[in-house]
Protein backbone atom coordinates (compact mmCIF):
# COMPACT_ATOMS: atom_id res chain seq x y z
CA UNK A 1 0.00 0.00 0.00
CA UNK A 2 2.93 2.35 1.04
CA UNK A 3 4.56 1.80 -2.15
CA UNK A 4 1.10 2.06 -4.66
CA UNK A 5 0.87 5.61 -2.04
CA UNK A 6 4.59 6.88 -3.25
CA UNK A 7 4.16 5.89 -7.25
CA UNK A 8 0.75 8.23 -6.82
CA UNK A 9 2.84 11.02 -5.25
CA UNK A 10 6.07 10.66 -7.62
CA UNK A 11 3.70 11.31 -10.58
CA UNK A 12 2.05 13.95 -9.21
CA UNK A 13 5.48 15.77 -8.79
CA UNK A 14 6.02 14.96 -12.33
CA UNK A 15 3.03 16.01 -13.59
CA UNK A 16 3.24 19.56 -11.33
CA UNK A 17 6.92 19.58 -13.44
CA UNK A 18 5.67 18.66 -16.66
CA UNK A 19 2.62 21.77 -16.30
CA UNK A 20 5.15 24.52 -14.86
CA UNK A 21 7.77 23.63 -17.95
CA UNK A 22 4.72 24.16 -20.13
CA UNK A 23 3.62 27.18 -18.38
CA UNK A 24 7.24 28.53 -18.72
CA UNK A 25 7.45 27.51 -22.94
CA UNK A 26 4.47 29.52 -23.61
CA UNK A 27 5.75 32.34 -21.65
CA UNK A 28 8.65 32.31 -23.54
CA UNK A 29 6.50 31.76 -26.96
CA UNK A 30 4.76 34.66 -26.16
CA UNK A 31 7.45 36.97 -25.01
CA UNK A 32 10.45 36.02 -27.08
CA UNK A 33 13.53 37.55 -26.21
CA UNK A 34 14.13 41.48 -27.43
CA UNK A 35 16.06 42.10 -31.02
CA UNK A 36 17.60 44.46 -32.98
CA UNK A 37 20.58 44.54 -35.36
CA UNK A 38 22.18 46.93 -37.67
CA UNK A 39 24.11 45.57 -40.17
CA UNK A 40 26.81 49.05 -40.48
CA UNK A 41 28.21 50.72 -36.94
CA UNK A 42 29.73 53.33 -38.73
CA UNK A 43 29.28 54.86 -42.22
CA UNK A 44 32.00 57.22 -44.27
CA UNK A 45 31.11 59.61 -46.94
CA UNK A 46 33.53 60.64 -49.58
CA UNK A 47 33.69 64.85 -49.40
CA UNK A 48 31.60 64.69 -52.76
CA UNK A 49 28.89 62.94 -51.04
CA UNK A 50 26.59 59.69 -52.17
CA UNK A 51 24.10 57.71 -51.16
CA UNK A 52 24.67 54.05 -48.11
CA UNK A 53 21.97 52.07 -47.01
CA UNK A 54 22.14 50.49 -44.02
CA UNK A 55 19.43 47.30 -43.06
CA UNK A 56 17.84 47.41 -39.39
CA UNK A 57 16.47 44.53 -38.30
CA UNK A 58 14.04 44.16 -35.15
CA UNK A 59 11.05 41.75 -33.74
CA UNK A 60 9.40 45.41 -32.33
CA UNK A 61 8.96 49.07 -33.50
CA UNK A 62 11.46 51.13 -33.90
CA UNK A 63 12.60 54.93 -34.62
CA UNK A 64 15.86 56.86 -35.37
CA UNK A 65 16.86 60.08 -34.54
CA UNK A 66 19.14 62.07 -37.15
CA UNK A 67 20.93 65.17 -35.24
CA UNK A 68 23.00 65.74 -38.63
CA UNK A 69 20.03 66.28 -40.80
CA UNK A 70 21.23 69.43 -42.14
CA UNK A 71 23.75 67.75 -44.16
CA UNK A 72 22.18 64.51 -43.97
CA UNK A 73 18.99 62.79 -45.20
CA UNK A 74 17.26 59.61 -44.61
CA UNK A 75 14.49 58.18 -46.31
CA UNK A 76 12.44 56.99 -42.98
CA UNK A 77 13.53 57.22 -39.55
CA UNK A 78 11.03 54.79 -38.21
CA UNK A 79 9.88 51.04 -38.55
CA UNK A 80 8.14 47.62 -37.50
CA UNK A 81 9.41 44.70 -36.55
CA UNK A 82 11.77 42.88 -39.62
CA UNK A 83 13.55 44.04 -41.84
CA UNK A 84 14.08 47.98 -42.49
CA UNK A 85 16.53 48.83 -45.74
CA UNK A 86 17.78 52.88 -44.97
CA UNK A 87 18.72 54.88 -47.64
CA UNK A 88 21.34 57.38 -46.20
CA UNK A 89 22.04 60.13 -48.65
CA UNK A 90 24.35 63.20 -47.93
CA UNK A 91 22.94 66.36 -49.48
CA UNK A 92 25.84 68.74 -50.22
CA UNK A 93 29.57 68.36 -50.96
CA UNK A 94 31.45 68.74 -47.73
CA UNK A 95 33.38 72.30 -48.51
CA UNK A 96 33.92 72.87 -44.40
CA UNK A 97 37.53 72.31 -44.58
CA UNK A 98 37.33 69.86 -41.86
CA UNK A 99 35.75 66.47 -41.50
CA UNK A 100 32.18 66.34 -40.06
CA UNK A 101 30.33 63.54 -38.51
CA UNK A 102 27.28 62.68 -36.05
CA UNK A 103 25.78 59.59 -34.73
CA UNK A 104 22.56 58.13 -35.72
CA UNK A 105 20.07 56.64 -32.30
CA UNK A 106 18.17 53.87 -33.22
CA UNK A 107 15.57 53.26 -30.32
CA UNK A 108 13.40 50.27 -30.59
CA UNK A 109 10.51 49.42 -27.88
CA UNK A 110 11.52 46.26 -26.89
CA UNK A 111 14.45 48.05 -24.83
CA UNK A 112 17.35 47.73 -27.14
CA UNK A 113 18.91 50.70 -29.02
CA UNK A 114 21.81 50.59 -31.32
CA UNK A 115 24.08 53.57 -32.72
CA UNK A 116 26.06 54.06 -36.27
CA UNK A 117 28.19 56.61 -36.65
CA UNK A 118 28.50 58.56 -39.75
CA UNK A 119 31.06 60.82 -41.07
CA UNK A 120 32.02 63.07 -44.30
CA UNK A 121 35.39 63.56 -45.18
CA UNK A 122 36.38 67.37 -45.87
CA UNK A 123 36.66 68.92 -49.50
CA UNK A 124 40.55 69.95 -49.78
CA UNK A 125 39.30 72.07 -53.35
CA UNK A 126 36.17 73.41 -54.70
CA UNK A 127 34.10 71.56 -57.09
CA UNK A 128 34.70 72.59 -60.36
CA UNK A 129 32.18 70.31 -62.32
CA UNK A 130 29.87 73.09 -62.07
CA UNK A 131 28.57 73.18 -65.22
CA UNK A 132 27.66 69.42 -66.29
CA UNK A 133 25.71 68.65 -69.27
CA UNK A 134 23.71 66.10 -70.89
CA UNK A 135 25.41 62.92 -72.25
CA UNK A 136 26.43 63.36 -75.83
CA UNK A 137 27.86 60.38 -78.28
CA UNK A 138 28.32 62.63 -81.52
CA UNK A 139 31.39 61.77 -82.64
CA UNK A 140 32.60 59.55 -79.90
CA UNK A 141 31.94 56.31 -81.11
CA UNK A 142 34.64 54.62 -81.26
CA UNK A 143 35.30 52.26 -78.36
CA UNK A 144 39.39 51.98 -77.38
CA UNK A 145 40.18 49.40 -79.84
CA UNK A 146 38.67 51.23 -82.55
CA UNK A 147 40.54 54.17 -81.59
CA UNK A 148 43.59 52.22 -81.46
CA UNK A 149 43.47 51.40 -85.38
CA UNK A 150 42.71 54.49 -86.60
CA UNK A 151 45.93 56.11 -84.15
CA UNK A 152 47.62 53.39 -85.68
CA UNK A 153 47.03 54.07 -89.26
CA UNK A 154 50.06 56.72 -89.01
CA UNK A 155 53.09 57.42 -86.66
CA UNK A 156 53.26 58.79 -83.04
CA UNK A 157 55.39 61.61 -82.12
CA UNK A 158 55.48 63.28 -78.47
CA UNK A 159 55.88 67.21 -78.87
CA UNK A 160 57.84 66.82 -75.27
CA UNK A 161 59.81 69.50 -73.51
CA UNK A 162 57.32 72.18 -74.48
CA UNK A 163 53.65 72.87 -72.42
CA UNK A 164 55.49 70.49 -69.66
CA UNK A 165 57.94 73.41 -68.99
CA UNK A 166 57.83 75.91 -66.42
CA UNK A 167 56.77 78.54 -69.11
CA UNK A 168 55.30 77.22 -72.29
CA UNK A 169 58.64 76.04 -74.58
CA UNK A 170 60.78 77.49 -73.06
CA UNK A 171 62.87 74.09 -72.78
CA UNK A 172 63.00 73.57 -76.49
CA UNK A 173 62.56 75.67 -79.53
CA UNK A 174 59.24 77.61 -78.75
CA UNK A 175 55.65 77.27 -78.29
CA UNK A 176 53.92 74.75 -80.73
CA UNK A 177 52.01 76.16 -83.43
CA UNK A 178 49.42 75.47 -86.25
CA UNK A 179 52.08 75.08 -88.69
CA UNK A 180 54.26 72.56 -86.42
CA UNK A 181 51.27 70.23 -86.17
CA UNK A 182 51.13 70.80 -90.14
CA UNK A 183 54.58 70.11 -90.11
CA UNK A 184 54.71 66.67 -88.09
CA UNK A 185 51.18 65.56 -89.74
CA UNK A 186 52.97 65.64 -93.09
CA UNK A 187 56.20 63.97 -92.36
CA UNK A 188 53.42 61.05 -91.52
CA UNK A 189 52.24 61.48 -87.44
CA UNK A 190 49.03 61.25 -87.11
CA UNK A 191 49.10 61.02 -83.38
CA UNK A 192 50.88 63.59 -80.80
CA UNK A 193 51.05 63.09 -77.11
CA UNK A 194 51.80 66.45 -75.45
CA UNK A 195 52.90 66.61 -72.11
CA UNK A 196 51.37 69.19 -69.91
CA UNK A 197 51.99 70.95 -66.45
CA UNK A 198 49.27 72.31 -64.59
CA UNK A 199 50.26 71.73 -61.01
CA UNK A 200 53.89 73.60 -61.00
CA UNK A 201 53.81 76.89 -62.08
CA UNK A 202 49.90 77.21 -63.86
CA UNK A 203 47.42 77.10 -60.68
CA UNK A 204 46.42 81.15 -60.59
CA UNK A 205 44.97 80.32 -56.64
CA UNK A 206 46.84 77.34 -55.33
CA UNK A 207 44.80 77.02 -51.86
CA UNK A 208 42.00 76.45 -54.15
CA UNK A 209 43.20 74.34 -56.77
CA UNK A 210 42.25 76.76 -59.70
CA UNK A 211 43.97 76.41 -62.70
CA UNK A 212 45.19 79.50 -64.52
CA UNK A 213 42.32 80.34 -67.31
CA UNK A 214 44.91 81.70 -69.63
CA UNK A 215 46.83 78.64 -69.63
CA UNK A 216 43.43 76.41 -70.02
CA UNK A 217 42.92 78.94 -73.31
CA UNK A 218 45.86 78.26 -74.44
CA UNK A 219 46.13 74.23 -74.43
CA UNK A 220 42.17 74.36 -75.53
CA UNK A 221 44.36 75.83 -78.73
CA UNK A 222 46.75 74.06 -79.25
CA UNK A 223 44.13 70.81 -79.08
CA UNK A 224 42.29 72.43 -81.56
CA UNK A 225 45.28 72.74 -84.02
CA UNK A 226 45.59 68.88 -83.88
CA UNK A 227 41.91 68.52 -83.95
CA UNK A 228 41.62 70.36 -87.41
CA UNK A 229 44.25 68.93 -88.72
CA UNK A 230 43.30 65.34 -87.93
CA UNK A 231 45.79 64.63 -85.49
CA UNK A 232 44.40 62.61 -82.42
CA UNK A 233 46.27 64.00 -79.66
CA UNK A 234 46.68 62.75 -75.97
CA UNK A 235 46.44 65.41 -73.20
CA UNK A 236 48.28 64.65 -69.78
CA UNK A 237 49.15 65.69 -66.02
CA UNK A 238 52.87 65.07 -65.95
CA UNK A 239 55.78 64.76 -63.98
CA UNK A 240 54.45 68.40 -62.14
CA UNK A 241 57.37 68.28 -60.04
CA UNK A 242 55.92 64.47 -58.45
CA UNK A 243 53.11 65.74 -57.02
CA UNK A 244 51.08 62.68 -58.26
CA UNK A 245 54.10 60.77 -59.06
CA UNK A 246 55.82 60.27 -56.04
CA UNK A 247 52.89 60.35 -53.75
CA UNK A 248 51.33 56.74 -54.08
CA UNK A 249 50.87 56.01 -50.69
CA UNK A 250 48.34 56.25 -47.85
CA UNK A 251 49.88 59.29 -46.26
CA UNK A 252 49.06 61.33 -49.21
CA UNK A 253 46.36 59.56 -51.00
CA UNK A 254 43.64 61.82 -49.94
CA UNK A 255 45.73 65.09 -50.63
CA UNK A 256 46.36 63.59 -54.50
CA UNK A 257 42.61 62.36 -55.07
CA UNK A 258 41.64 66.01 -54.26
CA UNK A 259 44.12 67.90 -56.44
CA UNK A 260 43.47 65.15 -59.34
CA UNK A 261 39.88 65.66 -59.11
CA UNK A 262 39.84 69.18 -59.18
CA UNK A 263 42.24 69.36 -62.15
CA UNK A 264 40.68 67.17 -64.03
CA UNK A 265 37.07 68.39 -63.91
CA UNK A 266 38.64 71.62 -65.20
CA UNK A 267 40.69 70.51 -67.94
CA UNK A 268 37.52 68.24 -68.79
CA UNK A 269 35.08 71.01 -68.71
CA UNK A 270 37.09 72.94 -71.02
CA UNK A 271 37.96 70.92 -73.78
CA UNK A 272 34.50 68.77 -72.99
CA UNK A 273 33.88 70.01 -77.03
CA UNK A 274 36.00 68.64 -78.52
CA UNK A 275 35.27 64.92 -80.38
CA UNK A 276 37.57 61.61 -80.21
CA UNK A 277 40.41 63.30 -81.71
CA UNK A 278 40.95 64.08 -77.53
CA UNK A 279 42.31 61.93 -75.38
CA UNK A 280 42.63 62.28 -71.61
CA UNK A 281 45.70 60.87 -69.61
CA UNK A 282 45.47 60.99 -66.14
CA UNK A 283 49.09 61.24 -64.92
CA UNK A 284 52.66 60.15 -66.40
CA UNK A 285 55.34 57.63 -64.27
CA UNK A 286 53.19 56.74 -60.93
CA UNK A 287 55.65 55.18 -58.40
CA UNK A 288 53.71 52.06 -57.62
CA UNK A 289 56.32 49.39 -56.17
CA UNK A 290 53.50 46.85 -54.40
CA UNK A 291 49.69 45.59 -54.27
CA UNK A 292 48.95 48.31 -51.69
CA UNK A 293 50.50 51.03 -53.76
CA UNK A 294 48.81 49.98 -56.75
CA UNK A 295 45.27 49.58 -55.39
CA UNK A 296 45.86 53.33 -54.26
CA UNK A 297 47.05 53.98 -57.94
CA UNK A 298 43.72 52.65 -59.27
CA UNK A 299 41.92 54.82 -57.23
CA UNK A 300 43.98 58.18 -58.52
CA UNK A 301 42.51 56.32 -62.38
CA UNK A 302 39.82 56.47 -60.94
CA UNK A 303 38.86 59.73 -59.30
CA UNK A 304 40.54 60.72 -63.11
CA UNK A 305 37.82 58.79 -64.49
CA UNK A 306 35.24 59.85 -62.78
CA UNK A 307 35.58 63.38 -62.84
CA UNK A 308 36.28 63.19 -66.48
CA UNK A 309 32.66 61.49 -66.85
CA UNK A 310 30.93 63.87 -64.16
CA UNK A 311 31.37 66.58 -67.12
CA UNK A 312 28.89 65.12 -69.25
CA UNK A 313 28.50 66.01 -72.53
CA UNK A 314 31.39 64.09 -75.02
CA UNK A 315 33.51 63.61 -72.10
CA UNK A 316 30.76 60.73 -70.93
CA UNK A 317 32.31 58.57 -73.48
CA UNK A 318 35.77 59.93 -74.48
CA UNK A 319 38.48 57.10 -74.61
CA UNK A 320 40.82 57.77 -71.55
CA UNK A 321 44.20 56.25 -70.77
CA UNK A 322 45.61 54.81 -67.94
CA UNK A 323 49.27 54.31 -66.97
CA UNK A 324 50.96 51.21 -65.68
CA UNK A 325 53.33 51.32 -62.23
CA UNK A 326 56.37 53.65 -63.38
CA UNK A 327 55.14 52.95 -66.86
CA UNK A 328 57.36 50.30 -66.57
CA UNK A 329 56.26 47.51 -68.91
CA UNK A 330 57.66 44.39 -66.34
CA UNK A 331 56.41 46.13 -63.05
CA UNK A 332 52.91 46.88 -64.78
CA UNK A 333 52.76 42.88 -66.31
CA UNK A 334 53.79 42.02 -63.12
CA UNK A 335 51.31 44.45 -60.74
CA UNK A 336 48.70 45.55 -62.77
CA UNK A 337 46.58 42.45 -62.26
CA UNK A 338 43.07 44.71 -62.59
CA UNK A 339 42.11 47.93 -65.12
CA UNK A 340 40.75 50.57 -62.91
CA UNK A 341 36.77 51.19 -62.98
CA UNK A 342 35.19 52.58 -65.73
CA UNK A 343 31.18 53.06 -65.76
CA UNK A 344 31.63 53.21 -69.37
CA UNK A 345 32.60 49.99 -71.01
CA UNK A 346 35.58 49.62 -73.40
CA UNK A 347 36.56 52.84 -73.29
CA UNK A 348 40.11 52.86 -71.73
CA UNK A 349 43.95 52.34 -73.05
CA UNK A 350 46.98 51.43 -70.68
CA UNK A 351 50.63 53.22 -71.38
CA UNK A 352 53.22 51.96 -70.33
CA UNK A 353 57.21 53.95 -71.70
CA UNK A 354 60.62 52.24 -72.50
CA UNK A 355 63.72 53.23 -71.96
CA UNK A 356 65.64 49.97 -72.03
CA UNK A 357 68.55 50.00 -71.48
CA UNK A 358 68.68 53.05 -68.91
CA UNK A 359 72.79 52.76 -69.82
CA UNK A 360 72.22 53.21 -73.39
CA UNK A 361 69.21 55.71 -73.70
CA UNK A 362 69.44 58.22 -70.84
CA UNK A 363 72.68 57.37 -68.37
CA UNK A 364 74.46 60.99 -68.99
CA UNK A 365 77.52 60.20 -65.90
CA UNK A 366 79.34 56.75 -65.03
CA UNK A 367 78.07 55.81 -61.92
CA UNK A 368 79.25 53.18 -58.74
CA UNK A 369 76.94 50.71 -60.09
CA UNK A 370 77.68 50.32 -63.92
CA UNK A 371 78.56 52.83 -67.36
CA UNK A 372 77.41 54.70 -69.91
CA UNK A 373 76.81 52.77 -72.81
CA UNK A 374 77.41 53.65 -76.66
CA UNK A 375 76.98 50.88 -78.39
CA UNK A 376 73.65 48.82 -78.59
CA UNK A 377 72.28 45.38 -80.60
CA UNK A 378 73.58 42.94 -82.66
CA UNK A 379 76.41 43.97 -84.70
CA UNK A 380 76.60 47.32 -83.60
CA UNK A 381 79.37 46.12 -80.42
CA UNK A 382 82.80 48.20 -80.77
CA UNK A 383 86.52 46.68 -80.91
CA UNK A 384 87.73 49.97 -80.14
CA UNK A 385 85.64 50.63 -76.64
CA UNK A 386 84.64 47.33 -75.53
CA UNK A 387 84.09 49.25 -72.10
CA UNK A 388 80.88 50.92 -73.33
CA UNK A 389 79.27 47.91 -74.82
CA UNK A 390 75.58 47.06 -73.71
CA UNK A 391 76.17 44.24 -70.83
CA UNK A 392 74.92 41.25 -71.44
CA UNK A 393 71.05 40.87 -70.67
CA UNK A 394 70.20 44.24 -72.05
CA UNK A 395 70.22 43.14 -75.46
CA UNK A 396 67.31 42.72 -77.90
CA UNK A 397 65.87 39.94 -76.19
CA UNK A 398 65.33 42.12 -72.98
CA UNK A 399 62.95 44.81 -74.98
CA UNK A 400 61.22 41.61 -76.48
CA UNK A 401 60.48 40.35 -73.27
CA UNK A 402 59.22 43.24 -71.85
CA UNK A 403 56.67 43.87 -74.89
CA UNK A 404 55.73 40.03 -74.98
CA UNK A 405 54.54 40.66 -71.64
CA UNK A 406 52.79 43.55 -72.34
CA UNK A 407 50.79 41.69 -75.18
CA UNK A 408 49.97 38.57 -73.39
CA UNK A 409 48.13 40.22 -70.25
CA UNK A 410 46.72 43.32 -71.91
CA UNK A 411 46.42 43.63 -75.64
CA UNK A 412 45.68 39.89 -75.93
CA UNK A 413 43.18 40.87 -73.15
CA UNK A 414 41.37 42.97 -75.26
CA UNK A 415 42.93 46.40 -73.78
CA UNK A 416 44.89 48.48 -76.09
CA UNK A 417 48.07 49.73 -74.90
CA UNK A 418 50.20 52.74 -76.27
CA UNK A 419 54.18 53.22 -75.60
CA UNK A 420 53.71 56.85 -74.21
CA UNK A 421 57.66 57.75 -74.47
CA UNK A 422 60.69 55.58 -75.59
CA UNK A 423 63.61 57.64 -77.25
CA UNK A 424 67.24 57.52 -77.48
CA UNK A 425 69.96 60.07 -78.54
CA UNK A 426 73.39 60.77 -80.12
CA UNK A 427 76.00 61.56 -77.43
CA UNK A 428 77.24 64.66 -79.67
CA UNK A 429 77.86 67.10 -76.64
CA UNK A 430 81.20 68.27 -76.95
CA UNK A 431 81.20 69.27 -73.06
CA UNK A 432 79.77 65.39 -72.35
CA UNK A 433 81.89 62.56 -72.65
CA UNK A 434 81.94 61.56 -76.27
CA UNK A 435 82.28 57.82 -78.21
CA UNK A 436 85.22 57.10 -79.81
CA UNK A 437 83.82 54.70 -82.59
CA UNK A 438 81.25 57.23 -83.89
CA UNK A 439 80.58 54.52 -86.66
CA UNK A 440 79.18 51.60 -84.29
CA UNK A 441 77.66 54.40 -82.00
CA UNK A 442 75.52 55.85 -84.76
CA UNK A 443 74.44 52.59 -86.21
CA UNK A 444 73.34 52.17 -82.66
CA UNK A 445 71.17 54.40 -82.01
CA UNK A 446 69.80 53.97 -85.22
CA UNK A 447 69.09 50.20 -84.71
CA UNK A 448 67.73 50.47 -81.29
CA UNK A 449 65.28 53.48 -82.52
CA UNK A 450 64.18 50.72 -85.28
CA UNK A 451 63.78 47.81 -83.29
CA UNK A 452 62.07 49.04 -80.44
CA UNK A 453 59.40 50.66 -83.09
CA UNK A 454 59.18 47.17 -84.39
CA UNK A 455 58.86 45.15 -81.60
CA UNK A 456 56.29 47.55 -80.21
CA UNK A 457 54.35 47.51 -83.30
CA UNK A 458 54.52 43.80 -83.38
CA UNK A 459 53.30 43.17 -80.08
CA UNK A 460 50.23 45.33 -80.82
CA UNK A 461 51.43 48.88 -79.13
CA UNK A 462 51.10 52.30 -80.39
CA UNK A 463 54.39 54.00 -79.77
CA UNK A 464 54.54 57.24 -79.21
CA UNK A 465 58.40 58.73 -79.86
CA UNK A 466 60.24 60.98 -77.28
CA UNK A 467 60.94 64.19 -79.21
CA UNK A 468 62.67 66.59 -77.73
CA UNK A 469 64.67 68.66 -80.46
CA UNK A 470 66.90 65.76 -80.72
CA UNK A 471 65.20 64.37 -84.28
CA UNK A 472 63.12 67.65 -85.22
CA UNK A 473 63.36 71.34 -85.76
CA UNK A 474 60.22 72.26 -84.43
CA UNK A 475 61.09 75.62 -84.66
CA UNK A 476 62.13 76.22 -88.30
CA UNK A 477 60.12 72.79 -88.82
CA UNK A 478 62.50 70.42 -90.64
CA UNK A 479 63.88 66.88 -90.09
CA UNK A 480 67.08 67.75 -87.90
CA UNK A 481 68.70 64.32 -87.72
CA UNK A 482 67.44 62.26 -90.77
CA UNK A 483 68.68 59.26 -89.76
CA UNK A 484 66.95 58.77 -86.60
CA UNK A 485 63.92 59.89 -88.70
CA UNK A 486 64.49 56.60 -91.50
CA UNK A 487 65.05 54.26 -88.81
CA UNK A 488 61.65 55.50 -87.28
CA UNK A 489 59.91 55.06 -90.22
CA UNK A 490 61.43 51.98 -91.61
CA UNK A 491 60.42 50.58 -87.33
CA UNK A 492 56.54 51.31 -88.32
CA UNK A 493 56.87 49.47 -91.82
CA UNK A 494 58.61 46.68 -90.98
Amino acid sequence: MKKKMKIKHSFKILISLITVISLLSCKKANNPDPQLTVNASAIAFTADGSTQDISVTSNADWSISNPVYSWLQLNTTSGKSGSTVIHLTTLSQNATGASRSGVLYIDCSNGQARRVTVTQAPSLYPGYNTSPIAPDMTGMTSNAVQLAAKMGTGMGLNLGNTMDSPNDGDWVSGKITDAQVKFVKKLGFNAVRIPLNWVWTHLSDRKKATIDPAWLARVKQVVGYCVANDVYVIINAHADLGWLEDNVNALKKDSVNAMQKAIWEQIATTMRDFDEHLIFAGTNEPKADNAEQMTILNGYHETFIKAVRSTGGRNSYRVLVVQGPHADPTKTASLMTTMPHDPVPNKLILEVHDYTPFQFTLMDADASWGKMVYYWGAGNLSTIEPDRNAPPGTDESQITTEFQGIKQNFVDKGIPVVLGEYSTARRTDPNKPMPKDTLMHNRSVDYWTKYVTKTAKTNGMLPFFWEVGQMLDRANNVVKDQRMFNALVAGYKN
